[in-house]
């Protein structure tokens, strides 16, 4: 089994659509979210897509105002009209909202349970 497929069984994606802005030094691009798990997320390719392969990008969701999901991530994959992101550092208050968000999207905390208890193996 290959390690994406063992990644997509270990974090489930849930579908969420809202905007996601995403930084790399002075480049911003509001992007549309398509999807996101406790490892990562899917959004809409911009067009003027240029961020440099090798650097981190800063993915910041607005759940509501002051509240926020901000997390640092690394491509995994692209395509022309979408960008995969596998998360490379998440601050504890990001964790928390996106758990609460992810369990209230799944319904079934017991699968949020595993998935966190995967995701600390990493």
């Amino acid at each position: 089994m290959s390690a994406p497929t063992q990644e997509r069984r270990r974090f489930q994606r849930i579908p969420f659509e809202a905007e996601v802005l995403l930084l790399q030094g002075q480049r911003r691009w509001q992007v549309r979210l398509h999807d996101l798990s406790l490892k990562g997320l899917l959004v809409s390719r911009p067009n003027d897509w240029d961020a440099l392969a090798d650097a981190p990008v800063h993915a910041c969701l607005e759940l509501a105002p002051g509240v926020e999901v901000s997390m640092l991530v690394a491509i995994a994959h692209q395509r022309d009209d979408v960008l995969g992101f596998h998360c490379c550092e998440i601050d504890l208050d990001s964790l928390t909202h996106l758990r609460r968000l992810i369990e209230l999207n799944q319904g079934n905390s017991g699968l949020l349970e595993r998935e966190l208890g995967a995701l600390m193996q990493y």
